[in-house]
C-alpha cells in the first residue's frame, strides 16, 4: 500500500506549553556497506530530532564510521552502536540526553547476538523514552525479545517513550502483534507516505516500524518517498531497508 506523501509533514517545533512536535526516524543502514553519502542525503532530507539505528557499524574503528555518519547526517551520537550489538541512536541538538544505557539480550547459541540502545532525552517540556531495536530471524527467539523490549520500555520510567526498529516481522505476525497490543503502531494510527519498508527495489513488506507510548500524538508516519531531498536512487543506493518517518506531538511533563 502507497499512501500520498502530498499531505504535509509536520515541521519540528516547542509549543508555548512546552509539548513538542518531533521527527522521529527509524532506519536499518546494513553497517553503512552501500552508498554513504546517499545514506546521509536521505537522513538529512527528512529532518529528524531522533534517528533509532539499526544494524550500525559493529566492528573494526565501529565508533569512527558511525561518528563519520553522524557528522555528515548534521546529528551526534546518542547511545549505542557495537556496544548494543548494533542498534544506535541518534540525535539532534534539540535533545538534551538524561541518560543512555546499552543492553545486550540474552544471547541463543547459534544465532546473532541482539541488543537496545536506549535513552531518555529532554525535547522543550517533553521527557521521552527511547529504544532502538533489531529484534530476532528466528521465531521463537523474536516473541521474547518483543516481551523484553516493552519491560526496557516501561523500566525507562518516562511518561512518554518510543521504540522503533527492525521488527524483522509483518504485522500479523504476533511479536509484531505483541507489540502493537501495548503500544501504538504508528503508521497504523497515522499513515502517511509508503507502507512497505523491504526491499527498496520491490517494496512489498513492512517489516520496520515505529511504536509510540499512549499519550504520544501520531501526526504522520511512513516511507518518505517523495518527500523533498529524496529521491528514490537515493533510497535504493543507501542501504537493503526503506526508512520510516514520523511527525510525533508529544506532551509536556515530569
Amino acid at each position: 500500500m502507497v499512501m500520498s506523501t502530498a499531505r504535509t509533514l509536520p515541521n519540528s517545533r516547542t509549543e508555548p506549553d512546552g509539548s513538542v512536535v518531533i521527527r522521529v526516524l527509524s532506519y536499518n543502514i546494513r553497517s553503512m556497506r552501500d552508498d554513504e553519502e546517499a545514506l546521509a542525503r536521505v537522513i538529512r532530507a527528512c529532518r529528524p530530532d531522533l534517528v533509532f539505528v539499526q544494524e550500525a557499524p559493529r566492528f573494526f574503528r565501529w565508533r569512527k564510521h558511525a561518528a563519520r555518519l553522524a557528522a555528515r547526517s548534521e546529528l551526534v551520537m546518542l547511545s549505542g552502536g557495537a556496544t548494543a550489538a548494533g542498534p544506535m541512536l541518534l540525535c539532534s541538538l534539540r535533545a538534551t540526553v538524561e541518560r543512555t544505557e546499552d543492553v545486550l539480550l540474552p544471547l541463543t547459541p547459534g544465532l546473532h547476538r541482539r541488543g537496545f540502545a536506549t535513552a531518555v532525552v529532554r525535547i522543550g517540556g517533553a521527557r521521552i523514552g527511547l529504544l532502538s531495536c533489531h529484534l530476532s530471524l528466528q521465531t521463537d527467539e523474536r516473541y521474547a525479545q518483543a516481551g523484553m523490549l516493552l519491560d526496557r520500555l516501561a523500566a525507562l520510567e518516562t511518561p512518554h517513550a518510543i521504540a522503533a526498529g527492525d521488527i524483522n516481522e509483518r504485522p500479523g505476525g504476533r511479536s509484531f502483534i505483541r507489540l502493537a497490543a501495548e503500544l501504538q503502531d504508528c503508521w497504523a494510527a497515522g499513515p502517511w507516505g509508503g507502507e512497505y519498508t523491504s526491499t527498496p527495489a520491490d517494496p512489498h513488506q513492512r517489516i520496520d516500524a515505529i511504536f509510540a507510548t499512549s499519550g504520544v500524538e501520531v501526526l504522520a508516519c511512513g516511507v518518505p518517498s517523495g518527500l523533498m531531498g529524496i529521491t528514490d536512487r537515493d533510497l535504493r543506493a543507501a542501504t537493503d531497508h526503506l526508512p520510516v518517518l514520523a511527525a510525533l506531538r508529544i506532551p509536556a511533563g515530569e
